[in-house]
């Protein structure tokens, strides 16, 4: 029982060390900040992220099932739904500069609560993500077919595009 009892305070003890932020100095300015309302801030933590850069050599068969997979594996469940819904039905079909705004779109901004305020009008979309792909994510999130949407699609799609 006591053996039982320290090794989960060490198991504790190091999940907890393993999420203590390990970096200093300064902060890039692309970072995610976590707010909550009524929060003074004074424990704030920024973290930075790496500076999003566009594969510009990339080949297009391998930039579809980047942005497939990038679709599907989000930061919130909200947008794990809808990103990968909307990259069922339209990312096969895109252009490469449709794809290059998808690109953009889905992984230069920092926070996922951003694009699914955009996708879902919430909030005004900044200019740099305006274009095609933003007014096909707008009015597929508007649903006017009623689709049930509640979890991201089976991959079982895959397999017949590539038989």
């Amino acid at each position: 029982m006591l053996s039982s009892l320290v090794a989960k305070r060490l198991v504790t003890g190091m999940c907890q060390a393993v999420w203590r932020p390990a970096f200093t100095g300064t902060v890039s300015s692309r970072g995610y900040k976590g707010e909550a309302p009524d929060d003074n801030k004074a424990d704030l933590l920024e973290i930075p992220l790496p500076p999003w850069e566009e594969k510009t050599d990339e080949p297009i068969d391998i930039k579809r099932r980047r942005l497939l997979y990038e679709s599907r594996k989000r930061g919130m469940l909200e947008n794990c739904i809808l990103l990968s819904l909307f990259a069922k039905r339209y990312l096969n079909t895109m252009t490469d500069s449709q794809l290059q705004q998808y690109d953009r779109l889905i992984n230069e901004p920092s926070n996922d609560w951003d694009i699914y305020y955009w996708a879902t009008e919430a909030q005004p979309t900044p200019e740099v993500y305006q274009g095609e792909v933003m007014e096909m994510l707008k009015e597929f999130t508007k649903n006017k077919n009623h689709e049930q949407r509640l979890d991201a699609p089976s991959l079982e799609y895959l397999e017949k595009e590539t038989q």
